[in-house]
């Protein structure tokens, strides 16, 4: 598959990019991408929840009213679940929601990702650039020469560069990854992926078999 290239200025250059198709033209397998996603969300959970049980409340443990002979149900201590104030049953305690996912199949979520914004025109390779000094205003100027204003879009660079890290940090729905740190939520999350030129030979390490 090959694409143009483009400038930022959003006009064709005289390159084109040779897109891998073992990457970016392969039949999608959508329980990959499902498991990959999942694997992506369960991982960002934090798992910090917290409830005190019975045992960990603070309260008189005195027996509230004798044990028979008053024609009602039997109760203990205040701290009882029964009670407002009481411990909760069953209720959630601090746990790890992250799973292990196979590294073959977290490859073929991500190819799979791509080959569907392949297939949906949802690529643009960007010929490689940088900025003189981090300005929000430099990176908005790129997303209006590509009319992407407003919409999710997914930078996908070849090395880290700071000044168009922070150029595109407060601009909302935009986000600028190297290509060995992309995943699939990122991927599918985005209505457009802007791919730079020297980041192709990275995606294809990343997601290669090897």
């Amino acid at each position: 598959m090959e694409l143009e290239v483009y400038n930022i200025s959003g006009q064709k250059t005289a390159k084109k990019a040779v897109l891998d198709d073992n990457i970016f033209s392969i039949e999608p397998n959508d329980h990959a991408i499902y498991l990959d996603v999942k694997h992506h969300m369960a991982n960002k959970r934090q798992g910090t929840h917290k409830s005190k049980e019975k045992g960990e409340i603070t309260a008189s443990t005195k027996k509230l009213k004798r044990q028979k002979g008053t024609g009602a149900a039997r109760y203990g201590s205040i701290k009882s679940p029964l009670f407002k104030g009481g411990g909760r049953i069953f209720g959630p305690v601090p746990r790890e929601y992250g799973f292990k996912l196979n590294k073959k199949v977290r490859r073929l979520a991500r190819k799979s990702a791509l080959s569907y914004k392949a297939k949906e025109n949802g690529i643009i390779i960007l010929e490689d650039f940088n900025f003189e000094a981090p300005k929000t205003k430099n990176f908005t100027e790129l997303l209006k020469n590509f009319q992407l204003q407003n919409k999710k879009v997914l930078m996908v660079l070849g090395e880290n560069n700071k000044n168009i890290y922070l150029s595109s940090r407060n601009i909302q729905k935009t986000k600028v990854v190297n290509a060995t740190s992309i995943n699939t939520y990122d991927i599918l999350n985005a209505n457009h992926v802007l791919i730079a030129e020297s980041s192709l030979k990275e995606l294809e390490k990343t997601t290669s078999n090897n």
